[in-house]
């Protein structure tokens, strides 16, 4: 009896065009930290106000993208900037469209305080809504914190105070991770040269390296 396999087809085109918000689950973090995001003001960030040159990207973006990239453990950025392409949920959250790495890094170091201060904000949000527990090894829902407050205002505001001190301290320490992935030589684990970026070059090395590795395990 021979094997029923289900079809796959990769170069024929959708006769729609896709929806990237049919393909992430409705309670993903995505759509936590897009819509925290866009209640952050960002009348801080540097923008090009007489609207010369090219298209900006708009500062809610660039922070959303940021946010979750570096809540779930990526901080270059040139690895995010891959991420908008090979990642489905930043390419969600990037709207489909791919700032460089130059741009990435530009925005984080030109928006210092103002990217502090709107990553602290988003942070106070889901430990007040409790949708992310964890950011590093970091309690964002305050749950060390608020063990032993009491229900007077005094203390709570105490608590709040210290909670906001942590989620300071663990935005920094994302922040330098950040500054020492874009400081370092480009290593990556997996990389296509350009010299093999198109398809039938590819392929045909491909073969090539096949053919290679055929001949050597016969030689053994």
């Amino acid at each position: 009896m021979s094997s029923r396999f289900k079809y796959f087809d990769r170069n024929t085109p959708l006769l729609l065009p896709p929806s990237l918000n049919d393909w992430i689950p409705e309670d993903h973090i995505v759509h936590f930290i897009i819509d925290a995001v866009d209640l952050v003001p960002v009348d801080k960030f540097k923008t090009n106000p007489t609207g010369s040159g090219s298209d900006q990207f708009h500062p809610h973006l660039m922070l959303s993208i940021l946010i979750y990239c570096y809540a779930t453990g990526r901080f270059s950025s040139r690895e995010i900037e891959c991420a908008t392409y090979s990642d489905l949920a930043v390419r969600y959250i990037a709207a489909d469209l791919h700032p460089d790495h130059d741009t990435i890094c530009k925005f984080r170091r030109e928006n210092g305080v103002a990217f502090k201060e709107a990553f602290i904000q988003v942070l106070e949000l889901a430990s007040e809504l409790k949708v992310l527990k964890k950011l590093g090894g970091v309690s964002v829902d305050g749950t060390k914190i608020k063990a032993n407050a009491s229900k007077h205002s005094a203390v709570s505001y105490k608590k709040s105070g210290e909670l906001l001190e942590l989620l300071s301290a663990e935005v920094d320490a994302l922040t330098q991770k950040a500054e020492q992935a874009d400081s370092k030589p480009l290593e990556e684990g997996l990389s296509i040269p350009e010299e093999i970026t198109r398809r039938e070059t590819r392929i045909a090395k491909l073969k090539d390296a096949r053919k290679i590795i055929e001949e050597r395990h016969s030689e053994r």
